[in-house]
C-alpha cells in the first residue's frame, strides 16, 4: 500500500484552519514525525500513528515490523514511547490464526521496549493493514524536532536504505534469500539506542525515513530548518543489492512522487547513476533516523549505533535546500 503523494496530502493540510494552543509544541505545519502537546513545565505527551500493508510473508514478521515503525516516529523527537493502540483491518473470512500472529509479533516488539498495549480498533477489509498508535512523553524543553539543523552540523543516517526496491523484488519473487534477511534485520531494528545516543550527544534535529524516502525527509528538514543540506551520495548505505534490483526495475509508486514532492528543491550532480538517484527517493519501511548534530559530537552516535554512518554536512542557505553529490 502506497502512501498519499507528499505533494498531494500538503496542500490538504495548508488548507486547514491554524488550531491556537499555547500547549501544541509540534503540529503538523513542519510535517514532524510525531505531534507533541504540553501537559507541565516538566512533561509533554509525544504522539504518532501508522499502519500499512505487509511487508513479509511471516505474519509475525510484519508484526515486528508495523511496531518498529511506529515507535520509530517517537524515537526521532527524543521522546520515550510508554503504550499504544492497535489498528487492524482484516477480512472477517480471513485465517484467525494468521492475524494472531500479526499482533504476537507486534506485541512482543512493543513489550521488549517498555510499551504496553492498550487496546485498539478493528475492522473488515479485503486488504489486510496494520499498524498503531503510539504515545510517549519528552521534557518540553527537550523535544528533538525537524527544525533545528544548523550550519556545521553533520548528517548521521542510523540505518541502510532500500526496502521499498527489496520488498517490490519479494513481491515479484526475485529477491535472494541473504538480501530479504538483511531488509528484515533492517526493519526491525528499533532506534531506541540511536534515539538515546543522539540526544545524549545533543542533537539539533532529527526525523525518520520512511514512505518519503531519504530525499523527501531530508527535504522536510531542510525546508522547515531554513539551510542547504550537501549530502555525499558514495556515503548513503545501502541493502544489499539495491542497485542492481533498481536497475532490474524494482520500482515503487513512491518514487515518482517523491520527485514530485521535493520538484526543484534538490540538485542532484551527473556524477549520480539514476540507480543510485531512485534509491536516495525509494520510499522506506522502519528506516534510519536522519540526525543532524554537532560534528565534535558525532561520534557519540556512530559509537553506539553499528549501522550508522556519516552521509553529509549542512550549510547555510545556497539557493538550493538539498544537494547531492
Amino acid at each position: 500500500m502506497a502512501k498519499l503523494a507528499p505533494g498531494d496530502l500538503a496542500q490538504v493540510l495548508s488548507k486547514l484552519p491554524i488550531q491556537p494552543s499555547e500547549n501544541v509544541i509540534v503540529g503538523f505545519d513542519n510535517s514532524d514525525d510525531a505531534g507533541v502537546f504540553r501537559l507541565s513545565d516538566d512533561v509533554a505527551l509525544v504522539q504518532t500513528v501508522d499502519f500499512f500493508t505487509p511487508v513479509a510473508d511471516d505474519p509475525e514478521v510484519y508484526g515486528q515490523v508495523a511496531a518498529v515503525n511506529a515507535l520509530n516516529d517517537v524515537y526521532a523527537m527524543g521522546g520515550k514511547p510508554l503504550s499504544a493502540l492497535s489498528i487492524v483491518c482484516y477480512p472477517q473470512k480471513g485465517d484467525w490464526d494468521v492475524l494472531g500472529k500479526i499482533l504476537l509479533g507486534g506485541q512482543r516488539t512493543m513489550n521488549a521496549e517498555g510499551v504496553v498495549i492498550l487496546g485498539g480498533h478493528s475492522v473488515d477489509d479485503q486488504e489486510m493493514k496494520f499498524g498503531y498508535a503510539v504515545t510517549g512523553t519528552v521534557h518540553p524543553d527537550k523535544v528533538i524536532t525537524n527544525a533545528g539543523a544548523r550550519p556545521g552540523d553533520v548528517l548521521i543516517l542510523t540505518k541502510p536504505i532500500g526496502t521499498g526496491a527489496i520488498n517490490t523484488a519479494v513481491k515479484r519473487g526475485v529477491a535472494s534469500d541473504s538480501t530479504i534477511a538483511a531488509c528484515i534485520d533492517a526493519m526491525t531494528t528499533s532506534a531506541a539506542a540511536a534515539s538515546k545516543a543522539m540526544v545524549a550527544a545533543g542533537a539539533n534535529a532529527c526525523t525518520d525515513i520512511t514512505g518519503f524516502g531519504l530525499m523527501g525527509h531530508a527535504f522536510e528538514v531542510a525546508k522547515a530548518s531554513n539551510v542547504t543540506l550537501n549530502i555525499d551520495s558514495v556515503s548513503v548505505p545501502l541493502l544489499p543489492d539495491v542497485i542492481e534490483l533498481i536497475g532490474a526495475g524494482m520500482l515503487t509508486r513512491g518514487d515518482k512522487n517523491n520527485r514530485v514532492y521535493v520538484g526543484d528543491t534538490v540538485r542532484i550532480a551527473e556524477s549520480v547513476g539514476k540507480e543510485m538517484q531512485s534509491a536516495l527517493f525509494d520510499p522506506q519501511t522502519a528506516g534510519g533516523l536522519l540526525i543532524s548534530v554537532p560534528e565534535e559530537r558525532a561520534v557519540e552516535i556512530l559509537d553506539a549505533v553499528p549501522a550508522a554512518r556519516v552521509i553529509g554536512r549542512v550549510a547555510e542557505f545556497g539557493g538550493k535546500l538539498i544537494e547531492v553529490a
